[in-house]
Formats: structure tokens, sequence, C-alpha cells
């Protein structure tokens, strides 16, 4: 047995989908095995972890004095280097119980619109955390491989992932991207959105959970038969006591107006720049929404109306591009030699 054929033998590579909201892993062989909140809870003096992912979540903004819960994704990049790599670490010796006999293969997803430095920022983290070897691929291309679009045909495929802090647009052929956008706006601005709406209309100052709650039990983007309504609480912003309100559906569609039509701007725009033979295909094929953004009620159908073209949900729209990443994985010798456009 050859060294690269005993490493393959003893190591677990793994997919990673690193995102501003959530983080998702994929080990060879056994598919996702991990979805929890990108969210490290430390000791204020030492950094110590005390919590991460889902236990640290429940603690955003109610910690004591001595404990801060951080998100260290931020727009789809690294905000916090070393909590990353705690938070990287933490993940995979989750998902990896034995003792690691060869340190892991990664495959990440990252946004189009990165740098080199935050590229190798993200590379950095990974290894730090324990990777023998890194590979960084954009989420358009893996979220395409995640959604099963046929990407190495000689047809064009438009993907838009709209995740919690960034949102791309792509059209890739023949392997891979020929134009792409990227905006760093999404699930996060719709919160922000709610937030700010909350403020300035009703005087009432709310936290990200419950925005974030608001959004997935009422957010919508196109007007629908019945008016869901829903209470929240808050903070009085005059008189600084508790307070609860009922919002309705019609007004959380007026306060994401503006985040969601900048999604909107951005796929014309990225229409408007296809070669016209390849637009033509995307007419006929639609256009594929995956990202937990577009679970947003009504928006690939406000989409489909915006552009004229038909738009199509993604089968597990949160998961695509942790299972592109696992299915590079599965294929890296030939799908690294096919995609130009992978970061070794």
């Amino acid at each position: 047995m050859g060294l690269g054929k005993m490493f393959e033998a003893f190591s677990a590579d793994i997919g990673i989908d690193l995102g501003t909201c959530n983080t998702l892993v994929h080990v060879k062989g056994k598919g996702i095995v991990l979805s929890e909140p990108s969210v490290v809870a430390v000791e204020r003096g030492t950094k110590r972890v005390v919590a991460v992912g889902t236990e640290a979540k429940r603690m955003l903004w109610k910690t004591p004095g001595d404990i801060i819960a951080i998100r260290p994704m931020r727009d789809g990049v690294i905000a916090d280097f070393e909590t990353t790599e705690k938070m990287i670490r933490f993940f995979i010796s989750k998902v990896i119980q034995r003792r690691w006999l060869v340190k892991p293969r990664m495959v990440i997803g990252v946004p189009t619109c990165i740098t080199e430095v935050e590229k190798r920022a993200v590379r950095e983290s990974a290894e730090q955390a324990g990777a023998r070897e890194v590979y960084l691929i954009e989420e358009s291309m893996a979220a395409a491989l995640g959604a099963n679009i046929p990407i190495l045909e000689p047809a064009g495929h438009m993907l838009c992932d709209v995740g919690g802090g960034t949102t791309e647009i792509s059209v890739i052929s023949l392997g891979g991207i020929v134009v792409a956008n990227a905006i760093r706006l999404g699930g996060d601005e719709f919160d922000e959105a709610i937030i700010k709406h909350v403020r300035n209309i009703h005087n009432l100052i709310i936290g990200d959970q419950t925005a974030e709650n608001v959004k997935i039990t009422i957010g919508n983007t196109s007007p629908e038969k019945t008016i869901e309504k829903m209470e929240i609480k808050g903070t009085d912003a005059i008189t600084g006591l508790p307070r609860r309100l009922e919002m309705d559906s019609v007004e959380v569609r007026e306060a994401l107006k503006e985040p969601t039509y900048q999604v909107i701007e951005e796929i014309k725009k990225t229409l408007g720049e296809t070669p016209p033979e390849l637009a033509a295909d995307i007419v006929e094929r639609g256009i594929v929404m995956t990202g937990g953004g577009s679970l947003l009620k009504g928006f690939p159908k406000l989409v489909s109306k915006e552009t004229g073209v038909p738009v199509i949900l993604a089968e597990n729209p949160l998961l695509c591009v942790a299972l592109g990443a696992g299915m590079f994985l599965e294929n890296l010798k030939d799908m690294g030699k096919r995609f130009y456009n992978v970061r070794y």
C-alpha cells in the first residue's frame, strides 16, 4: 500500500460549510453529520471555550459579565481567527470520535467575493484546527453540486445562494463559473431590517433571536391568502420597560422589502452580464435558489415575477454547500482536475 493510499484508508476526509449563521460538516462515507450555529462562548479574561454551537447560541446576549458569546464569522468570512480555529477544532472532534491516525483533508466552501487575505485566514484556521490538506471551493460551485445541477455539460445554469452573511449569484457552464456576483447581504440583514422596522415604527427594541423567529414564522415577500400574526416581546425605547407587540405578515413583508429587492437587483445585474447563448439556457432551465434565505416564504415566486425567469427552490437549500463539498471530496482526483477555480 502506497503512502497516499494509506493516508486515505486511515483519515476521515471532511467537507465544511463554514457559514455566518450555521456550520455544517460532511464526513466522507457518512454524509452530513453535524449542523450547528457558528457561535462560541468563551471566558472574557482567559478566552477558555465554555460552549460551542447550539449550546453557545442559547447564551447569545444572555451571558453574565465573565462570559461572552461570539459569532466568529461575519459576512461569510472570518472576523475572529482564534475563535474560528477553536470552533472548527471542536466540531471536528465531535464528528470524529477516535483519535486521528492521520490528519483529515478538508474541503471548505468560501464566498466568491472574499479576498486572498480572507482565503488565507480560512486555510490557516483549518490547518491550525488539524487539517492535513485544505481545499477551498467557491460556495456557488459547491451549492450547484449539492443541488444536483449538471454543471459539467455545455449549458448555462444560474444559481442564487442566499446565505446568512452573503448572497452569491453565479452562471456555471462546463464546470466553471462564467459570471459571478456576490453581495455581503443575507439572512442577517433580513433580521436587521426587522429590528430596524420595529424600532422605527413601534419604538420597541428587540434582539437578533426575536427578529430571526419573526422572519422564520411570519416572514414573507409575496402577498399570501391569509394574514399571519404573532406576538413579540422587547424593551420600550422610551420608557425602558418590557412590552409586548403583535405583528402581522404584511408588516414584516414591508420591513423585508429593501434587502430582498437588493438581492433581486443583483440577480438582474448578473442576467444582464450573461452571454446570450447561456442566458437562453437559463430562461429555459430556470434559476436554482439555495441557502437558508431562499426559504423565506414567497421569495422564489417574487424573483420569478421580477425577472421573468422560472425559479426552482433546491431540494435541501440549507444543505447544498455541505453536500457539494462532500461530493467534491468523494471525487477529489477527478474534481480537482476538472474545476480550474478550486484553490489548493
